[in-house]
Order: structure tokens, then sequence, then C-alpha cells
């Protein structure tokens, strides 16, 4: 059976979706006021490989991922989002563009960069400016129904109206009113941990819109509210982000929707842990803070740095390192290059049986992504091909070679690099190589080896001879 560790239930959970046959999934998505880095990266796999083993097991998934565009201040985290400045406001003034210039500019790079990291486009990249109307609807439903409140043309959620509050991060309203208090809570709250909503923006404010209380703009956390219930409706499956969403915008999140909607929000919440780099925090201040550009100038492809992801459950704090990285890589190496013989098998030869490895790996899988323990099952399965491969040839080569595809690609490695054409100056030194070693000219062999290694390319001996793969 299927499990998550659902973080609103504190336990692993047997998935059932709503619908037989189909899960609605929604993802927060960048806020696209910078360049997303690999901790971003790491959020956005583990939520692809999510929705890739979901149609593995044969669910229809559809996947929703915002652009945040609008209105995530820089103390979100602290003041409940209402306080700060516009993250987007602040980077339009420092690289002095227009906010829409800057959204533009770095969505695209987020999809390329996305793109590049083999994650599969959403079905839909709802942006917040363009949903100002759906946010305004949802927060006339939430004053009508009394939970939320208007003062000085701000409207704000009332938490102590929602008796669940706190249910997904324990911070209950309780909890919050004997801990830490904020230093200066917005005047027009009637309690300090209530939220934003709706904010009556200064008269120079850049991004603004016409609203019943004010000229202003919406607050963070009613964004993700408005958009999943466009594209989703008032439940749906699974909501994934980054742990360090949880408290407040996923707590929030849950509090508007269902007070306005009246049924479960998202049934299953799944967040990735935070990563470190060498140890520390990733920050600007420490040079610390990678995009995958840092990754790829170092000579990694884009699948060594999603290898590495794989490596390490989406659950357990990562710490990325070069070496870890290089590890990732020769793991990446390995899989690939065992999938090479399969392609380079002859028919006939006798078979190697899959049937626990398949088996293996699903359960691995199943067990709340177990990603680390399912790259140990391929690892395994290809030594066993190479082996095989080695002395003779293999009667099943298709039928192996069909679910190590089928894996890696629930994984999200990119397995098309067995099929690139090797050029016809490689493939003489290959042949020179069979030669001399037919020779037992070991010398000339080595050197060809050497030359074949240097020359980009992996080197494995086997019954029919010397085989070559892109490294």
């Amino acid at each position: 059976m299927l499990t998550f560790y659902n973080t609103l239930t504190k336990q692993k959970d047997v998935f059932t979706s709503i619908n037989p046959g189909k899960v609605g999934m929604y993802t927060c998505g960048p806020t696209v006021y910078n360049y997303i880095h690999i901790g971003n990266l790491r959020a956005y796999s583990n939520a692809d490989v999510i929705r890739r083993y979901l149609t593995y097991r044969g669910y229809e998934v559809r996947m929703i991922k915002n652009i945040t565009d609008v209105g995530h201040l820089t103390d979100d985290d602290v003041a409940q989002g209402d306080s700060g400045d516009d993250k987007m406001v602040k980077a339009a003034a420092k690289e002095k563009k227009t906010p829409q210039e800057i959204a533009r500019f770095y969505e695209e790079y987020a999809f390329a960069t996305q793109e590049k990291m083999n994650i599969l486009p959403a079905h839909y990249n709802p942006r917040a400016t363009e949903h100002i109307p759906h946010m305004i609807r949802l927060i006339e439903t939430l004053l009508a129904k009394g939970h939320a409140y208007e003062k000085n043309g701000n409207v704000f959620f009332d938490v102590a109206s929602f008796d669940r509050y706190g249910t997904l991060s324990g911070n209950t309203v309780e909890k919050l009113a004997i801990g830490a208090r904020l230093e200066d809570p917005h005047p027009d709250k009637r309690n300090q941990w209530d939220f934003a909503l709706w904010l009556k923006a200064p008269k120079n404010h850049l991004m603004k819109w016409d609203a019943p209380w004010s000229v202003g703009y919406p607050g963070w956390h009613i964004e993700c509210s408005a958009m999943s219930v466009d594209y989703l409706g008032p439940t749906f499956d699974i909501h994934t982000g980054g742990e360090d969403n949880i408290f407040p915008h996923h707590e929030a999140e849950i509090a508007q929707s269902e007070s306005a909607n009246g049924v479960p929000f998202a049934h299953f919440w799944l967040h990735t842990r935070h990563l470190q780099v060498d140890g520390a925090k990733m920050s600007k201040s420490k040079g610390n803070m990678y995009t995958l550009e840092d990754i790829t100038d170092r000579g990694f492809d884009p699948m060594d740095l999603r290898m590495l992801f794989l490596l390490s459950h989406y659950r357990s704090q990562m710490n990325f390192t070069w070496d870890a990285l290089a590890q990732a890589q020769k793991n990446r190496h390995t899989l690939l290059g065992a999938l090479e013989r399969l392609a380079q098998s002859s028919t006939g030869g006798t078979t190697l049986d899959i049937t626990a490895e398949r088996t293996n790996f699903d359960n691995a899988m199943d067990d709340d992504l177990n990603t680390p323990l399912a790259i140990t099952v391929l690892l395994r399965l290809a030594t066993a091909i190479n082996t095989h491969t080695a002395t003779t040839s293999l009667a099943n080569a298709d039928e192996v070679r069909t679910f190590f595809t089928k894996a890696l690609t629930a994984l999200g490695i990119h397995t098309e690099a067995h099929a690139d054409p090797i050029p016809d100056d490689i493939l003489a030194i290959a042949a020179a190589r069979d030669a001399a070693r037919a020779a037992k000219d070991f010398t000339t062999s080595d050197a060809l080896r050497d030359d074949l290694l240097a020359k980009g390319y992996t080197v494995t001996d086997s019954a029919d001879g010397t085989k070559v793969s892109k490294k």
C-alpha cells in the first residue's frame, strides 16, 4: 500500500484519492523576485517525484504550481504577513525595473531551471496578480461568515474564530498566546496572531488594486487558497511545500479555506526538510546559496544534483557537499551504464530474474517515497546486469530495460543518454582496443582505454567487446 507521512496527522497514512484514479495536487511555487536556489529545487524535485510516482502507480495527476508575484512580504514569517516590504517591489527598486519586469524575468528563469532539472511542468501555473478578483470574493465570504474583520481599509482573518488553528504546525492559539510576541503588531488587529487578507496600500505603492475596503493588495496566504480552489476545487488530495511553509503560510491556508468552504482543504500535506550546505544554513552572506549554474559551472549535470536529492529522504535534513555531489554523479553513471549494457545486449543467452528487485523498488517507494532505498535497489540491479552481461547475452534484456527505464523515469532521472549515438571516431578507438586485447597487447589496450576516458566516455568490458557510453 502506498503511504505518505502526512504533516496534518503526524503519521504515515495510506493514500487514497478523493476521486478514484485521479489526484489533485497543489505545490507552493516560487516568489519571483530572485533566482531560485538548490534548496528550492530540492522541494520542487520532491513534488515532482510525488507526481511521477503517482503516475507510475497508475493515477492521473492534475498538478497546480502557483507563481507568487505580489503580496509576499519580507516579514511574513514573524508578522503573519502584514509587515515589511513586498519582495517584488523591493527587488524592482533594487534593479530599477517595474515589478512586472522583475516577475516575468525570474519566472522565466524558474521555468527554464526546472526544465533542466527534468521537473515536469505543472498543468497550470496561476499568477497571483491574475487572480485578484478570486481573492476578493474569498475575503468577502470570510467577512460574511464572521471569520474576518475590516478596519481602516485593512482586512484580517480572526484566528480565534477557527478552532482547529494550529493542527498542522502545533502553533495553537493557546501556545501562541504564551509564546513569543510581536514587537509591533499591526494597530488594526484585534489579536496579534490574526493575519492579513487585504492591506491598504500607501499612496506611492507600486502594486495595488481596487477592492471594497480600499485600494490595496492581498496578503500572501489568501493567494494560494483562492488559486487552489479555482483549479482544484475546495477540497483536494495533496499539498506540498518546504518545511518553512508549514507556519504560518500553510496553517493560514487551512484556516481561511476551511472557514470559507466548510470542507477539509488538502487531505495530505507533504513537506520537504531544509537543505544545508557544508553543514551550515544557506545564506547570501556565507556565499553558499548555490543556483543550478553554480552546479553546472563545476562540470556537473543537473541530473547529478537530482540524483543527490534522491539519495536523501525528503523528510531528512540534507547536507549538500561537492564530494556528495561527485558520488551522486558516479551513481547516476552506474545506472545509465547498466541501461547502456541492456541496450547493447544481443538476444539469446540466459534470463535475469528481476521479480524481487521490482518488488523491492515498489515497496521502497510505497513507504513514503524512500528514494535512498529505491536507488540502492537499482544500483544492486545494475551490478547484476553488469555481471550478467559481462559473460553472456541477456534473453530478457527488453523486459529488464523496460522496468529500469520506468523506474528511473519515476524518479525523474533522464534515461535518454543511453540512446545517444557514439561518434565513429570513438567507435574506431573501441574497435582498436578490442583488436589489441585479442592480440594480448595490453599496453596498447590500456592506452586506448585511457584515451576513451580522457575523451569523456566510460569503458566497460563485455563478452561482446568494449562498450562505451558518454559520461
